[in-house]
């Protein structure tokens, strides 16, 4: 049996922004000290990194909200007041991650092959970007 615990699929939203509840999820499984070591390195980077500068708040930040909250609303409650954004932003951000890397961007559609080739998912045609990546790697699609 696997020891990771994954946290919530990138698709996923909280407040209107995607990804919100998969980063939150990441910052309590840090703090709990259960953050699987594949996650690491990224943690606050890559796609948490992107979410925090659409949200124009820090990833310090952010985990002083999670340490400060017990639930998702209490975190809602946080980012309603704190971080302004409209809904063509939240949906530029949606957008952005659900479809990265574009089609034309032949590194990074290279690194996405790689990706699954490395987890023995080269035959799956369906994943065209790292958001079906990651859903597919932990096991969703």
């Amino acid at each position: 049996m696997s020891d990771i615990i994954y946290p919530r699929s990138p698709r996923e939203a909280m407040c209107g922004w995607t990804y919100l509840p998969r980063y939150l999820d990441k910052i309590r499984l840090h703090l709990a000290g259960r953050l699987h070591a594949d996650y690491r390195d990224n943690f606050g980077k890559g796609f948490d990194g992107r979410w925090l500068a659409a949200a124009g708040v820090t990833h310090e930040q952010m985990i002083e909200v999670a340490k400060r909250s017990l639930t998702d609303g209490e975190v809602c409650d946080w980012v309603r007041i704190h971080v302004r954004r409209n809904d063509a932003e939240k949906a530029a951000h949606r957008e952005a991650l659900l479809g990265y890397p574009s089609p034309d961007d032949v590194a990074l559609q290279a690194r996405l092959k790689m990706r699954k080739e490395q987890s023995g998912l080269s035959h799956r045609d369906d994943i065209t970007t790292f958001v079906d990546y990651i859903d597919a790697d932990e096991k969703r699609i």
